[in-house]
Parts: structure tokens; C-alpha cells; sequence
């Protein structure tokens, strides 16, 4: 019979990336200068790994963001993204509330895998990160679950495993699906690269072992 008192064994993520838990990370903004520009939409999605040790994409939390006040938007931005501010079905939150929301999910699988920290994952990581840490900053919020400065970018990574860089062109060649009339939704987006994320890891064999005389 198992015994109830035996204490959980760790999660193979509490390891695998030094401490750190990959949580892919989109934003929609009214523009590009994350000092100035509005965020709009936030997704986020905690990565999960199965009893093989392969990673895997966890459900997907996301808010459309009310713009916060001297924040600016370039109407351009938003022909891009399609969003419509005053759209009655856009739901969107004060900034703090909306970050509170993403990040509730985000603190319960750092305390699921036992990680000390979220890592962002994006597609031009910092471009989100960025966006993020200013609305932190802005709202004034004290439990922000990131590490301040690093990232995985699936730029990067999609570059080295198949030699594109472009988001749309690096899922279609990781041979999954590619919506470009769904591109420019923080979900979509969000699902996608964390999709890339996972088929470029689970395909790594195992982390190098360290070169003998370093630490």
C-alpha cells in the first residue's frame, strides 16, 4: 500500500533548466517602445514535461489589457494586430489586475515542479520581456514570478535547429500548423512558439555534459 507520508518525488523540471521554469510569454502592444507604448494582450503557458521527460505545452491563461494612463498607441499597431479598443466583448483588465492574472498560473507551476523562478520563452524574447518588466514597473505590482533579464528566444533556437527565423516560417518547419489569419493574437502566438519550443528541446538529446575542469 503507498504510504501517504512519503514525500513527492522532485519534477525532472525542477533540474532540467538549472532551477528555471520555461513559461512561453506573447504580448500585443500599441506599438514598439516599451517606455511609451501601451500593452493590449498578454498570454502565457507554463511548459510541462510527461514521465519520459519530454516537454510538453500546459493550458494557456491570457488577458486583453486596458491601456495605462500616458501610455500611447500608433494606430498602425493596431491594423496589425486587429485589436478593437472599444470592441464590447475585448473584456480587458487594468494593467496590474491582468498581470495578476497571467501571473497566478505561472506561480502555481513554479511551486508544482519546484523551479525557483520563471524563465520567459518568446519569439524575440526580450521585445516581450521588455513590455512585461514596463508594466510591472507602471502598476507597481511586487510578485512578478520572471527573472528580470533572461530568456530562451525561439529566434535563436529556430535558427540553430532549421535555419529560420521568422516565426511563421520556423513552425512550418518544425512540420506544425500555421494560421497566418490567427497570427497576432497573444494566444495563437503564445501556442505556437511554445509548440516550437517543446518539438526543438524534446528533439536535444540530453543537456552536454560540462567540459572536464569547469565548475
Amino acid at each position: 500500500m503507498p504510504n501517504a507520508d512519503a514525500p513527492t518525488p522532485p519534477s525532472r523540471l525542477s533540474t532540467r533548466f538549472r532551477g528555471f521554469l520555461p513559461v512561453v510569454v506573447d504580448v500585443e502592444t500599441g506599438g514598439f517602445d516599451w517606455n511609451r507604448h501601451a500593452l493590449l494582450e498578454i498570454a502565457v503557458a507554463p511548459i510541462d514535461i510527461d514521465e519520459n521527460g519530454l516537454l510538453f505545452v500546459s493550458e494557456i491563461t491570457s488577458s486583453h489589457v486596458v491601456p495605462a494612463q500616458g501610455t500611447d498607441i500608433d494606430p498602425k499597431s493596431l491594423e496589425i494586430t486587429g485589436i478593437i479598443l472599444d470592441h464590447p466583448f475585448r473584456d480587458a483588465k487594468p494593467e496590474r489586475v491582468a498581470l495578476e492574472t497571467v501571473f497566478a498560473p505561472v506561480r502555481a507551476a513554479l511551486k508544482k515542479h519546484g523551479c525557483q523562478r520563471a524563465i520567459l520563452v518568446g519569439h524575440n524574447a526580450h521585445f516581450d520581456l521588455n513590455f512585461l518588466n514596463a508594466a510591472v514597473t507602471r502598476s507597481g505590482h511586487k510578485r512578478n514570478p520572471f527573472h528580470p533579464f533572461s530568456v530562451f528566444d525561439t529566434v535563436s533556437l529556430a535558427g540553430v535547429a532549421y535555419g529560420q527565423t521568422v516565426l511563421a516560417r520556423a513552425v512550418q518547419a518544425a512540420g506544425l500548423e500555421w494560421n497566418g489569419e490567427e497570427a497576432h493574437s497573444a494566444v495563437y502566438d503564445t501556442e505556437r512558439t511554445a509548440q516550437l519550443f517543446c518539438r526543438i528541446v524534446n528533439a536535444w538529446p540530453s543537456p552536454l555534459p560540462p567540459v572536464l575542469g569547469t565548475p
